[in-house]
């Protein structure tokens, strides 16, 4: 575990966290990969896990009425794919797609939560971690949303 432990660690969601945190984090992960095109996760499904991408592009979407899916953020190396995991009903808002191939680091969702349960410190210094990456995405969201619909008028 000690590559892990390693690669967790010097991911910016992690970095300056005590290595007790990060120990804690890297129980919960392992390897991934996805292929070109291979969804990572869709939207309502449930939000198990939290991706850090070490290699790739991921594209977030959203079903638009009308018009297919609208790309509204890609992601690459060193982004979070994967935010709902923090909030009932952890379920995913928006399809995840590999735009080539990805290598990332997976962390289970139910894992890291049950541990944010059990050490309120993690949890509090997660979330401070979490959330504006969150508010970040969701800005991004809603400007491509904007961009879309803004224009039909």
């Amino acid at each position: 575990m000690e590559g892990l432990e390693r690669i967790v660690s010097e991911h910016r969601l992690f970095q300056g966290l005590g290595p007790e945190f990060v120990n804690l984090a890297a129980g919960c992960a392992k390897n991934v990969r996805f292929n070109a095109d291979q969804y990572l996760f869709h939207a309502e499904e449930p939000a198990d896990w939290i991706y850090l991408i070490r290699h790739g592009q991921v594209a977030l979407e959203v079903a638009t009425p009308g018009r297919g899916a609208a790309q509204f953020e890609t992601l690459g190396e060193g982004d979070i794919v994967g935010l709902t995991w923090l909030l009932p009903p952890y379920r995913w808002g928006y399809d995840a797609r590999a735009t080539e191939l990805v290598r990332a680091i997976a962390l289970d969702a139910k894992c890291l939560r049950d541990k944010c349960e059990v050490d309120h410190d993690l949890g509090y210094a997660l979330l401070k971690r979490f959330l504006p990456v969150l508010v970040q995405r969701l800005q991004a969201m809603r400007l491509q949303l904007l961009d879309v619909y803004g224009s039909a008028g």
